[in-house]
């Protein structure tokens, strides 16, 4: 790349940096506004990046770890560059029932992202499709945080029992939603059975669109090689992956950790360059739910307050956080 490619491209990020307020030397300081390439995540300059974080609980049921502290400790402590803000879309409570408490549990996360230099999935967790009310809630998000580098949107975070055909024109459409008025934020897109089905994607994808993926979840106690061979599949016909959620037990969140299938997810996610988010900051009587019902709501976790899935889901993302290459 000429010397002067590469002083304009550090001049955009520079100015994406500005706009989005990041802290020197945070991951969006130092990798600006993201973009895909073929099948990888990139940043501004176009080279490989991996997103690991955690995904927040449903907020209607786990509020009170929406705050601006709770994202900050996942930052600097577990070393997370991304989070999820799960905005729970159907059970009581919801964003459906009660739209305005909605946004006022998954802002402060989201501000919270910007203010600490990380990305930040805004994510509307839903199985089932409203399609009017999705409309509505990313027109508002991309109005007041499309300007912002650390934006990531998931327009359906598990259709369940939908045909391709149907999530498909849902995405459209809600693709075009946003890109009225944000261009070029990544948008992530679920696929049928809880985004297990990338293979019905790969034989028919969303043509003429940029900076969209494709999300995958697994829970390792249930879902093992036979979705890696899948997932590498679609991959190897040119569909990005971004998995927004994942875990290491059985897929309704409780049993035992399997940990050597766990194991090799992550390092199958490594030698992808899969990004991925963990599930979840919560603390519910279950196995996924990562922290004790005594944890503060707003960090400073020690061991004793992390459940066996929590450290091992901190361990996991320092670990590899770490050794992220800096440009």
């Amino acid at each position: 790349m000429k010397t002067s490619h590469i002083i304009l491209l550090a001049f955009f990020i520079i100015a994406s940096v500005q706009l989005s307020g990041a802290p020197k030397n945070s991951p969006v300081a130092i990798n600006g506004k993201l973009q895909v390439k073929g099948v990888q995540l990139c940043n501004e300059l176009g080279e490989p990046l991996v997103l690991r974080g955690t995904s927040f609980g449903w907020h209607n049921f786990w509020p009170r770890f929406y705050n601006k502290k709770a994202v900050k400790w996942l930052a600097t402590d577990w070393k997370c560059n991304v989070v999820r803000a799960a905005m729970g879309v159907g059970p009581k409570g919801s964003y459906l029932d009660n739209p305005k408490f909605a946004l006022q549990c998954i802002t402060p996360v989201i501000d919270a992202a910007i203010k600490n230099g990380i990305y930040v999935v805004i994510d509307f967790h839903s199985h089932k499709m409203h399609t009017a009310e999705a409309k509505a809630f990313f027109t508002q998000m991309a109005t007041k945080y499309g300007k912002y580098p650390n934006v990531i949107y998931e327009i359906w975070n598990e259709p369940d029992y939908f045909t391709w055909p149907e999530v498909k024109a849902y995405s459209e459409e809600l693709i075009k939603t946003i890109r009225a008025i944000d261009p070029d934020n990544i948008i992530l897109v679920g696929n049928p059975h809880w985004d297990q089905d990338v293979h019905l994607v790969a034989e028919d994808p969303i043509k003429n669109v940029t900076n969209i993926m494709y999300t995958m979840h697994f829970y390792a106690g249930t879902h093992k090689k036979w979705l890696r061979d899948r997932t590498d599949d679609a991959m190897a016909k040119g569909i990005p992956i971004f998995i927004s959620e994942c875990a290491g037990m059985e897929a309704t969140g409780d049993g035992p950790v399997d940990e050597a299938e766990w194991q090799a997810f992550l390092d199958w996610m490594t030698d992808r360059k899969i990004s991925w988010c963990v599930w979840s900051v919560s603390d519910k009587n279950e196995t996924c739910s990562m922290l004790l019902p005594r944890a503060s709501s707003k960090g400073n976790w020690d061991d004793s307050l992390l459940k066996s899935w929590g450290k091992i889901s901190r361990n996991s993302i320092r670990a590899t956080n770490d050794n992220v290459v800096k440009k």
